[in-house]
């Protein structure tokens, strides 16, 4: 969906400025936040895309407005609340008033070294064969879909080369609302920055996005 997380390579928000000092935290509250969303995660198994679309879909005054860790935090009580797992009052009083329900798992102190290095690998067999090759100039589709996409909107109408093709990846969106994992096959396409932003781009620079296949078209 077109939302306010999709500032990437937009006009009017200025450069991204690097912080001197990069803590993991800033706040002790930050971390506190990280583990509570990777324990939902476990406990309840909705996955990363649809924690995505949890974060995209906050109304953007509030989007804009907020750190990175408290997006996290609005889209955790929104999943909790949507998956009946607590009510917006008790989010609100602190005090649980309905009885809990039965949860799939538990992520216990000594499993996280284990599954934060583990991750959450996205490759998956596909047997369909792959639509583009290395070399191949594409477009990548002008769409607007209303669900979760990977596909940024600053590449949406421009064309580039395919320079790596990957297998099969889990398709974001559809595995965001729940439609299975559909895995496609995802591809790195190199875009000339001048293609993209025109001639006051720098010539010679290149952008290189992961793209899957839905999301191109052959030239």
């Amino acid at each position: 969906m077109n939302s306010a997380h999709d500032l990437g390579g937009m006009q009017g928000f200025g450069p991204v400025v690097p912080e001197p000092v990069k803590p993991v935290f800033h706040e002790e509250w930050e971390g506190k936040v990280l583990a509570l969303v990777l324990s939902m995660a476990v406990a309840v198994k909705w996955n990363l895309d649809k924690s995505r679309h949890a974060r995209e879909s906050l109304p953007p005054p509030q989007y804009l407005t907020s750190s990175y860790y408290q997006i996290w935090w609005a889209a955790l009580e929104k999943l909790m609340v949507r998956e009946k797992l607590a009510t917006a009052e008790e989010l609100e009083t602190g005090k649980m008033v309905t009885p809990p329900l039965p949860i799939a798992g538990a992520l216990k102190a000594e499993d996280v070294p284990r599954v934060l290095r583990n991750g959450g690998p996205c490759d998956r067999p596909i047997d369909e064969p792959a639509a583009f090759n290395v070399g191949d100039q594409v477009s990548v589709r002008n769409f607007h879909p209303m669900g979760h996409t990977r596909a940024p909107r600053y590449l949406r109408g421009h064309q580039g080369e395919i320079i790596a093709a990957h297998g099969g990846f889990v398709f974001p969106d559809s595995n965001a609302e729940d439609a299975g994992e559909n895995p496609k096959w995802l591809y790195t396409v190199r875009f000339s920055a001048q293609e993209l932003w025109g001639d006051e781009a720098r010539a010679g620079d290149r952008i290189m996005a992961d793209l899957w296949e839905p999301y191109l078209e052959k030239k």
